[in-house]
């Protein structure tokens, strides 16, 4: 496993290209999590990480995260806090773990 940290944040490689299955972040209580990396997904032009925790995992939870490059270009995760955008990565997400129940 690879600290999200410490890896090359070249934007034409993925998370899981980069940092393997899993990532390790910084809670902020300073405890370190590890994250399986469930997908990456890019919706309304924007990319996203979802990603779980082996807890999160047993009950079926997700966290959305928001990749961005940070200013010296580097990769960061941000948390979502906007519910609609949550919505809208987690749906994304079902839809590509069960297909959508939209029809065209």
């Amino acid at each position: 496993m690879t600290d999200i940290r410490d890896a090359d944040p070249s934007p034409a490689v993925g998370l899981s290209e980069r940092y393997g299955d899993s990532v390790e972040l910084l809670a902020d209580d300073g405890e370190t999590l590890t994250y399986r990396i469930a997908a990456e997904l890019s919706v309304g032009g924007s990319r996203y990480a979802v990603l779980q925790t082996k807890e999160m995992q047993r009950d079926d939870e997700i966290e959305v995260f928001k990749i961005v490059a940070n200013s010296d270009g580097e990769v960061e995760l941000e948390s979502v806090a906007d519910e609609e955008e949550w919505e809208l990565v987690a749906e994304a997400f079902d839809d590509s773990q069960f297909g959508s129940d939209e029809r065209p």
